[in-house]
């Protein structure tokens, strides 16, 4: 019942409530990244989400336009050059992520689920196992049990094995522990540094 109903209703109310809440602040961000460098606000980048359907995930801009395509387009360090002075801030405290909110709203993603992958990036949807596919039997999520376990630092194997046992044991219970584990994991910063090629 969770699964098919709850948690989707819960996801809707959360996610409309926390865009009411957190209006100052997404508009004080707005303009910071607006006014740091030049380029449009929210940042759009397609990625594979329920059932591997294609959707645009949405984040506040914190590199430089075109970054995806310069350099080596998928990984990011402190020293990047591509990432904005307010880029920096809001990835490091994970503001830059709040616009998928409104992903949450339009149906495309989950509070909590198996994070979306690009649609090239670790491998095209096609080279996915069946075993593997499991991971988009829901809809991904902001935060994820991958995510409490290692976030940027897991091999992409590894993360989705954590993804497909994810939706194979999905329930309430499962995720409010998650979303407890990810508020701890955003405050002390852990593990959101990207170390190297995971794939």
């Amino acid at each position: 019942m969770y699964r098919q109903f709850g948690k989707r209703t819960i996801d809707c109310i959360l996610s409309a409530l926390a865009l009411v809440l957190l209006s100052p602040l997404l508009l004080i961000v707005a303009i910071a990244v607006k006014l740091d460098s030049k380029g449009p606000i929210l940042f759009k980048q397609k990625r594979l989400g329920l059932h591997g359907k294609e959707f645009f995930i949405l984040k506040f801009r914190s590199m430089t336009v075109n970054a995806e395509h310069t350099g080596s387009g998928v990984y990011s360090d402190d020293n990047d050059p591509r990432v904005t002075r307010v880029g920096k801030f809001i990835r490091a405290t994970s503001i830059d992520e709040l616009p998928q909110l409104i992903n949450i709203l339009r149906g495309d993603m989950a509070i909590v689920g198996p994070r979306p992958p690009l649609t090239y990036h670790p491998w095209p949807i096609d080279q996915y196992t069946e075993e593997q596919m499991e991971m988009f039997s829901v809809r991904p999520g902001i935060t994820g049990w991958a995510q409490v376990h290692g976030r940027k630092t897991v091999e992409w194997h590894e993360r989705i094995r954590l993804n497909v046992w994810y939706t194979q044991h999905v329930s309430f219970r499962l995720d409010v522990k998650i979303l407890f584990m990810t508020v701890f994991k955003v405050l002390r910063n852990d593990d959101n540094a990207n170390v190297g090629t995971t794939v």
